[in-house]
């Protein structure tokens, strides 16, 4: 089924105790779109500015992602992200976050993306989110991102956000955050209040938590031995999850329980390497038989 992601694309610039990267791809969109491509054919959705650089339309290579929605945009300057994660890899310093494009109108959604039917609203302004959303004609299955920049500035259109969609997705200290409930099952069933059918809870190397109605579900992170920029961990978190999901049919307890697990085990290669690195060096056999390995490890 169809997969259509909108968010950021950026050039990042990363510290953490392995090294320095500067001006590498980045962005939310980015990093859900090529992890979700393992599973499904993903649409993109975005935009970037007049100083974007060329290869920003090959990053993805023999993947299969549609960049017909990526705008480059005349007058704009690419969004851009400054991050160090040297004293502390689960949890990033942003140096300097320069929005540009993000703070201008949402780039608009191919006439041929319209009849998408699973969306993420990849982690954005609430305000570019409601209108993606709002553009799209029969979509199955809509599920955001946020982060604790719009929980911050601009939470009363988060909240309306909130409202149209089916899931979210976020990290405990945003959670935190935005429910002002220190206890993470509180602070999920206090989102769902807020509208999101489920709620997944990103807990870093503490894995994630997931609930839905009375049904709570945690899973630990992959016992990765290799973690050099957790930099896009989350968002290919989220591609994995929704790439799978897009392939199912339904969305069950069961099929998201699967595919909280796919996006653990795609996220455990992007944190092996700086920017697209680690995600660059694998493929679908070897998620399938990593995927294989994790749900031994966590049988009982």
């Amino acid at each position: 089924m169809s997969l259509l992601v909108t968010g950021s694309i950026g050039i990042d610039t990363v510290e953490t105790p392995f090294g320095k990267r500067e001006n590498v791809i980045g962005g939310s969109a980015i990093y859900f779109s090529y992890a979700a491509s393992f599973f499904t054919p993903v649409r993109l959705v975005g935009a970037v500015g007049e100083d974007a650089p060329g290869e920003i339309f090959k990053v993805f290579g023999d993947q299969d992602v549609d960049t017909t929605g990526l705008e480059v945009r005349k007058g704009s300057k690419t969004f851009r992200w400054h991050g160090s994660y040297v004293k502390d890899l689960n949890e990033a310093v942003s140096v300097q976050t320069d929005l540009n494009i993000l703070a201008e109108a949402a780039p608009k959604i191919p006439e041929k993306f319209l009849d998408s039917k699973y969306i993420f609203l990849a982690n954005t302004h609430p305000v570019l989110q409601q209108q993606m959303a709002a553009s799209l004609k029969k979509p199955k299955l809509i599920v955001a991102d946020t982060m604790n920049l719009w929980i911050n500035t601009a939470r009363p259109e988060l909240l309306k956000t909130l409202k149209m969609i089916d899931g979210l997705v976020l990290n405990d200290g945003e959670a935190r955050l935005l429910t002002e409930k220190k206890n993470l099952i509180e602070a999920a069933r206090e989102v769902l209040k807020m509208g999101p059918k489920f709620v997944v809870i990103k807990k870093g190397e503490h894995g994630c938590l997931m609930c839905s109605g009375d049904h709570i579900f945690a899973l630990p992170a992959y016992p990765a031995d290799t973690v050099i920029d957790p930099t896009g961990a989350g968002d290919s978190f989220a591609g994995g999850m929704m790439g799978y999901l897009s392939t199912q049919g339904n969305v069950s307890m069961a099929t998201l329980k699967r595919a909280l697990a796919f996006g653990t085990v795609v996220a455990s290669y992007t944190i092996a390497d700086f920017s697209l690195g680690g995600l660059k060096a694998t493929d679908r056999e070897k998620i399938d038989h990593r995927w294989t390995q994790f749900k031994q490890i966590v049988d009982f």
